[in-house]
């Protein structure tokens, strides 16, 4: 995978999960596409993980969507990524096409918010 992240981050479109002591757990990134939120990364650090800290960094996802006056979230996956196949379905989100682009086969999810 191939990010610029300094440009997300100067972008707003790089969101931090932290605890208490701000130790980083987590983060999320995300922008604004079309009449959508393209959500393009979540990631959660291993000791962090089964905490809740994916889908408190997906719900921001969706509820800053909504605060932007957008109605819908779209995301893709890998299809190796098997845990993600079942987990995005599980929070509302429907299998809108599957394709092979770059050389990966990619599984698209869509999700409406109103």
């Amino acid at each position: 995978m191939h990010a610029d992240f300094g440009a997300q981050i100067a972008a707003g479109e790089v969101h931090l999960a932290t605890d208490a002591a701000d130790v980083l757990l987590g983060f999320v990134v995300f922008r604004v596409a079309e009449d959508h939120v393209f959500l393009e990364n979540v990631a959660v650090r291993p000791e962090a993980a089964s905490q809740g800290v994916g889908g408190a960094l997906i719900r921001f996802c969706e509820a800053e969507t909504l605060r932007r006056g957008l109605a819908a979230v779209h995301l893709y996956t890998n299809e190796k990524m098997t845990a993600n196949l079942s987990l995005y379905p599980r929070l509302g989100y429907v299998e809108v096409d599957r394709r092979r682009e770059d050389g990966f086969d990619r599984v698209y999810f869509e999700k409406a918010l109103r």
